[in-house]
């Protein structure tokens, strides 16, 4: 679009729309930019070994780039839905063999004639040969870089043929880590004979990690072209990169750094003009400045200043207020460059206190401490390429919509798109951001892999910085403690012990020098941690007391969810619970005979313990609420004790706020449809605990939680601001009779805790049978409740829960039904779902009280005759 457009339409009033316009990159601004992705085609190189088996695979045929090895097999015919069934074991050959895509393609004069023209590859995966005309051009060996490839005169008018070889990651590191006297760890072994359990390489390929199988996820060492690939051409003068440096932010003005890196054939005098557009899109201010470009690359910068700047703030805290700023040069001759790039001014800190209890461990943005509620986000798919931006958009959507503020991009999946950072932007959620190593131990003594790594790293940071919401970079996932707790570091040095020096010292290096030096060169108002969890190299890794915390007892090291009262850190980065999707998720992968607790399709999909997850689940459900009577009760059940286990700890960590101000569970997303800790299956359906989420991370809360017979009340508040409260505690029995009541007038503290009282359970019983009693406690602000929570005095298996005589009506309302529900009893742990039908639902995983009723909206393709054919209602009790 030339600038004369794009003024018109910000003139015209469409200033936000054209913001995200402008929110491109300086390639797409390049004078020349020609998609090559589209036509491509792929096969299975003929002499590989695997073309014995598999000679089908080894003709040219249609590929899709971006894309996968495996999405091409499949959307050619070739191999089975890799999600449905268990065809995982039948696929393993893929990762095994090398594979071929090529692609022709014409050009126009124009583009001919320019004096510069570059193929840039965002992602290849992982080890590919790349050649353009016959002429070797690149050997890749990172997933997670962007090459950059010069072809200025390599080009002609007609029939370029560009090529990719795919070796397999496999085969190409296995004779060096078979040939190791010591191994260093791996981490999940495959079970499927394609690589040796005792010679893993994943750790050693600079691919994502999760495609050698996770224990939420399958093994699918894919390969591919599965980021963009396009021809970049231009003239003279071009501008590579604009980064606004923000050097002081506050209330009265930000202080910014416009460095723009510029590449120029000749020396001489240009002109460089920046201006910028507030979040609302009017144009705020133009700097122009004279300068004297050198040939070759350079860095040019133009100080800025911003008066009383509308500043970015997370998600309940203020705007996320995003500006579009441009830079233009122009040199002699006419000839020009430009760039645009949103983002958004904040000030962000790690703030890391020492106190009576260790030290402290809390993210402020813009002067404010910020507790952290959210959870971890892992890819998306086993075949990222393939992951839409809707999709993105719908799941951090919900991730603000059940009152998350933070996610943490964990380090065994892979950088994400542009278009996740945007979003997260526009909806005021935190990222914390791993690097890409996730587990094992990285062979950091190799300068050759360091080297790698660091120029990894500067491609990513540099790709990312503009993003307001990444607020942490984090070295790695687990490497440090595993090294340290797990083993790893007493079974090498037994071993040889000067090697095991040798692979910490390169430990120390590589996320405690290197990676550090990264983001403090290139995007140095962005704080740095070397691991998750650690102190960053303190002596002790995973420390309640100081730093952030993985706490696994519970689900991993079988106690009961009762400990998680017991463990207060400083920040909680990981806990979690277990739960299978909704049964239209398991229909979609497993027929109905297919489905139960210990069959084949259903074990292939439950991949902690190598498939006998399921014990795990039943040692806690039959711990809290009994024997499922079936597979369908088994689901259920596995939700419900997700949803509330999480809740309890969550609600524990808001409740020890200042002394903890973080609490991100284990895990927010799915790759594929399974079992596994998320909130939101693969498909987007939302799990118990995602409604749960929304009622224990509301901004005002209330947090009543037993432990060793005596209940604690405190009151949650995110607000800035002190708010009047009311409190009400009722004892009633499940039947709705009224023991006894309480309640208390209180301030609510801005960015607290406040106690507001405590009870033993004689004190609340009084008397009464702990077997049909719950004490009920509730929160009003301004005369309106907010929050509401239930203590019971055994657990829910012991419970005298009766039939809640529940009664359903409906009605229909503009392009929504409503169901209105009346509870004659309590009624715990209520799912609402329709057999054969897609329903989104205002609300659902309720607890109903005696008498109560509640209206619910209910959005799906069917009438209200079909609607109430197909409702299924499940409560804990329930015959």
């Amino acid at each position: 679009m030339r600038p004369a457009a794009f003024l018109h339409r910000w003139r015209r009033g469409l200033a936000f729309a054209a913001a995200v316009l402008f929110a491109a990159t300086a390639q797409a601004a390049a004078p020349g930019v020609r998609d090559l992705g589209g036509a491509w085609e792929f096969r299975l190189l003929p002499q590989d070994l695997q073309a014995r088996e598999h000679a089908d695979a080894t003709q040219w045929r249609a590929a899709r780039v971006p894309g996968h090895v495996h999405t091409d097999l499949l959307a050619q015919g070739l191999i089975p839905d890799p999600y449905v069934g268990a065809p995982e074991a039948q696929l393993q050959w893929i990762g095994l063999g090398a594979w071929e895509y090529r692609s022709r393609f014409d050009l126009d004069p124009a583009t001919l004639r320019r004096a510069h023209a570059e193929l840039v590859f965002e992602g290849l995966d992982t080890y590919a040969d790349v050649s353009l005309n016959g002429e070797p051009l690149l050997a890749a060996d990172n997933a997670f870089r962007t090459w950059r490839l010069p072809v200025t005169g390599k080009l002609r008018a007609r029939g370029n043929e560009l090529r990719v070889l795919l070796h397999s990651p496999i085969r190409r590191l296995l004779p060096q880590v078979q040939a190791m006297p010591h191994k260093i760890a791996g981490n999940y072994p495959s079970p499927y004979g394609d690589e040796p359990k005792d010679a893993m390489t994943g750790n050693f390929a600079r691919k994502p990690g999760y495609h050698y199988g996770w224990d939420w996820g399958p093994r699918y060492v894919t390969a591919g072209i599965w980021r963009a690939v396009r021809l970049e051409s231009w003239d003279g003068l071009r501008i590579d990169e604009l980064h606004l440096r923000q050097l002081r932010v506050d209330a009265d003005a930000a202080e910014l750094s416009a460095q723009l890196q510029v590449r120029a054939d000749a020396a001489g005098p240009a002109t460089l003009e920046v201006d910028w557009l507030d979040p609302d899109g009017r144009r705020a201010r133009s700097l122009r400045q004279k300068i004297t470009l050198r040939a070759g690359e350079q860095t040019l910068s133009l100080p800025l200043r911003i008066e009383r700047p509308r500043r970015w703030y997370p998600y309940g805290y203020g705007e996320q207020a995003l500006y579009t700023f441009r830079a233009r040069l122009r040199g002699e001759g006419g000839q020009q460059a430009q760039v645009q790039q949103r983002t958004g001014l904040r000030r962000v800190e790690l703030r890391r206190p020492r106190d009576a209890a260790g030290q402290g461990f809390a993210f402020a943005v813009n002067g404010i401490e910020i507790f952290a509620k959210g959870a971890n986000a892992i890819p998306f798919d086993m075949f990222p390429a393939r992951v839409s931006t809707q999709r993105l958009r719908k799941t951090l959507e919900d991730a603000r919509a059940a009152n998350m503020n933070m996610l943490r991009n964990w380090g065994g999946g892979y950088y994400e798109s542009d278009a996740f950072f945007d979003l997260a932007d526009e909806l005021g959620l935190m990222v914390w951001q791993d690097f890409m190593y996730g587990g094992g131990m990285q062979p950091g003594y190799d300068a050759g892999f360091r080297a790698n790594a660091v120029a990894e790293a500067r491609d990513q940071v540099r790709r990312l910085r503009r993003h307001p919401s990444i607020v942490l970079w984090c070295g790695n996932n687990e490497e440090e403690t595993a090294w340290k707790d797990w083993g790893h570091r007493r079974t090498l040095t037994q071993a040889d012990p000067a090697f095991a020096q040798e692979v910490w010292d390169g430990y120390v290096q590589l996320f405690g020098r290197d990676l550090r030096d990264v983001v403090a060169r290139e995007s140095g108002e962005v704080p740095y941690w070397s691991s998750s969890p650690s102190n960053d190299l303190d002596e002790k890794a995973n420390d309640s007391a100081k730093g952030d915390k993985h706490y696994w007892d519970v689900w991993a090291g079988s106690k009961p969810i009762a400990a998680y009262l017991g463990e207060s850190p400083r920040f909680m980065s990981e806990f979690g619970l277990q739960a299978w999707p909704v049964l239209r998720t398991v229909d979609t992968f497993a027929s109905k005979a297919e489905q139960g607790l210990a069959t084949p399709v259903v074990r292939a999909h439950q991949k902690f313990l190598a498939g006998a997850g399921n014990e795990r689940l039943l040692l806690y459900i039959r711990a809290g609420y009994g024997e499922p009577r079936d597979f369908a009760d088994f689901v259920y059940l596995s939700q419900v004790m997700q949803a509330e286990g999480i809740e309890l700890a969550a609600l524990h960590h808001r409740a020890s706020r200042p002394h903890t101000m973080g609490s991100l569970y284990w895990q927010l997303n799915d790759v594929w449809p399974g079992a596994s800790w998320s909130s939101i299956d693969y498909y987007g359906r939302w799990k118990a605990l995602q409604f749960h989420a929304r009622r224990f991370f509301a901004p005002v809360a209330a947090s009543a939680l037993r432990k060793d017979g005596r209940t604690a009340l405190n009151l949650l508040s995110d607000r800035t601001q002190a708010k009047p409260a009311q409190w009400t505690l009722r004892v009633i029995d499940f039947d709705g009779r009224e023991h006894w009541r309480d309640q208390g007038q209180v301030t609510l503290a801005p960015l607290a805790a406040t106690a507001a009282g405590a009870w033993s359970d004689a004190e609340l019983l009084r008397g009464a049978d702990p077997r049909r009693t719950a004490a009920v406690f509730e929160l009003q602000v301004a005369g309106e409740p907010v929050s509401r929570r239930v203590v019971y005095f055994d657990e829910a298996k012991s419970l005298a829960l009766a039939d809640p005589q529940l009664r359903t009506q409906w009605r229909r309302d503009g392009d929504a039904a409503v169901l209105t529900l009346q509870a004659g009893a309590l009624t715990r742990a209520l799912w609402i779902e329709f057999d054969g039908l897609d329903a989104q639902l205002s609300d659902n995983a309720l607890t109903l009280l005696p008498g109560e009723s509640v209206q619910l909206r209910v959005r799906a393709d069917a009438d209200l005759e079909r609607l109430r054919r197909s409702l299924r209602l499940r409560w804990l009790g329930a015959p």
